[in-house]
């Protein structure tokens, strides 16, 4: 009986040991294939001649040099970076002034950072047909104020080729710059209040107190804003499709709207595989030094 008890200890310290491994293998094993093998798989079909389906006769680069040398391709990553450049930037600005704000221990903060915070709990579909409808001038906000009186008002962004890029700058920002606020919110609230108090004793003025104390210690808050927000817009699709459908013209055309339109719509698989890598590629280019930096940090 005595030694019956340790081989039971040992069986029960296996069995802790295999069971987590048994039970994550099968979304380990889901992961491998549907994650991270089917990156394997479009990465293989951008160097194959496929089209309406996967082939597997190989071209090379034929892929990516048409890529290229498409007027499409490069009017998508014209729209990228001034879409993600001005995302990224009025995300950050209006984040950072948000969380200021609400750092000022004001009144209701509970709900008035529930309120900011709303726009993400929606799906960027809800947010686009939202934005459509009201930036429309048939019955959106055009239509409303000129029915006020103010007859030659005019906003019709969303129907000019030079400006309806900036509609999706638009409703990208109002749906996550709450995000961005609860991020750099969460920084403001991990400083330590000795040192801003200090700081204050010696006389800094509220404006050198942020600028030389607060935003310098905000650096992680704003690196992580950076990277989820450069990612959100190298991906941007639903919100494009809902909003604008990459017209007029395409004029709103960005690089996940291009990969599903060549993949699906014009037959040209293995160019969509190609768009659809380098789009890998360039947010592996953001997350990877970042994730480095991170780790290095930690050890």
């Amino acid at each position: 009986m005595e030694q019956s008890v340790p081989s039971r200890s040992k069986f029960a310290d296996k069995l802790a040991d295999v069971l987590p491994k048994l039970v994550l293998s099968p979304s380990l094993a889901i992961v491998l294939i549907f994650v991270y093998g089917f990156i394997f798989f479009t990465f293989y079909l951008s160097f194959t001649d496929s089209r309406i389906l996967p082939s597997f006769g190989l071209v090379g680069f034929e892929n990516y040099d048409k890529l290229f040398r498409l007027r499409a391709w490069g009017i998508a990553v014209d729209n990228l970076f001034i879409f993600g450049g001005l995302y990224i930037v009025i995300c950050c600005a209006l984040g950072l002034m948000l969380a200021i704000l609400l750092d000022q221990k004001i009144r209701s903060e509970g709900f008035i950072r529930t309120i900011y915070l709303y726009p993400m709990a929606l799906s960027f579909i809800v947010t686009g047909t939202a934005w459509k409808w009201f930036l429309d001038p048939g019955i959106g906000l055009e239509a409303v104020v000129q029915s006020w009186g103010w007859e030659s008002f005019q906003f019709n962004w969303i129907k000019d080729r030079n400006m309806a890029i900036y509609t999706i700058v638009i409703a990208a920002v109002w749906q996550t710059s709450g995000f961005v606020m609860a991020m750099f919110l969460a920084g403001l609230r991990g400083i330590d209040n000795e040192v801003l108090k200090a700081a204050q004793i010696d006389g800094a003025s509220n404006w050198a107190l942020y600028r030389r104390i607060v935003i310098p210690q905000l650096r992680p808050a704003f690196m992580s804003a950076f990277v989820v927000l450069a990612h959100m817009a190298i991906k941007s699709y639903d919100l494009v499709i809902a909003l604008t459908n990459g017209g007029p013209g395409r004029a709103t055309e960005l690089p996940a709207t291009f990969m599903y339109s060549y993949t699906f719509t014009r037959n040209q698989m293995g160019i969509g595989a190609a768009s659809a890598t380098l789009m890998l590629m360039t947010i592996a280019a953001i997350i990877v030094p970042y994730l480095w930096s991170e780790l290095r940090e930690k050890k």
